[in-house]
């Protein structure tokens, strides 16, 4: 089945409208840490399901060990929020919230869930917030979250994505890294949304362009 990909006015509003949306995510993340946070562009595509795993591979790294929290959503549109670590993220992270010992495993994922809770909360708050207007005229009501759940503990990155249990046939991707000034961390933030979401977000993206 063929991927029909974002024009480039689209892409450009979902640069747009996710950039200022991780930019929220990427502040309180560096309140709560009490460091500077340095984001990356929004990286943006529409692809078929059998080669998400190949793409977020080559974003985070070739045989990189990582760990990674997920928190569907669902409403008018629905998706995936998955936030990556490196090996080293918890380390850091717990180092930034003042804890002195080593964290046990449990600590750690608590750890990882609460960070995780709070970049996509964030994020996905300040994307819904730019497109309220929109999506309301479409009979749109609130996104709802699960709650964030361990997804995958330790393992390359390129296997994150078992495209084998999921029933979708493509996905639009959304990517933004986090990295922590004078530290050896980085944490990526991905969205994925299937099929029926696409065409509303490719609705949405050109009312939004549209609105200006």
């Amino acid at each position: 089945m063929s991927v029909r990909p974002l024009t480039e006015d689209q892409r450009d509003a979902m640069q747009e409208i996710t950039n200022i949306a991780m930019g929220q995510a990427g502040s309180l993340l560096a309140t709560l840490l009490g460091v500077f946070v340095n984001l990356s562009v929004p990286r943006i595509n529409v692809l078929a399901l059998s080669d998400v795993a190949d793409a977020i591979g080559s974003m985070v790294g070739r045989n990189i060990e990582i760990t990674a929290v997920r928190q569907s959503f669902h409403g008018y549109l629905r998706g995936e929020a998955i936030v990556i670590y490196g090996r080293d993220g918890c380390k850091e992270l717990g180092d930034l919230m003042g804890y002195d010992e080593v964290l046990d495993r449990t600590d750690e994922i608590e750890l990882l869930l609460d960070v995780s809770n709070i970049l996509v909360g964030a994020c996905l708050g300040g994307i819904i917030d730019q497109i309220k207007g929109i999506t309301e005229a479409h009979g749109a009501g609130e996104l709802s979250f699960s709650a964030p759940s361990l997804m995958a503990e330790n393992v390359p990155a390129e296997v994150l994505i078992n495209p084998d249990k999921l029933t979708w046939t493509h996905a639009l991707l959304m990517e933004v890294n986090f990295t922590l000034e004078g530290r050896n961390f980085i944490s990526h933030l991905c969205m994925l949304m299937p099929g029926g979401s696409i065409e509303k977000m490719r609705n949405i993206l050109d009312e939004f362009v549209a609105s200006f």
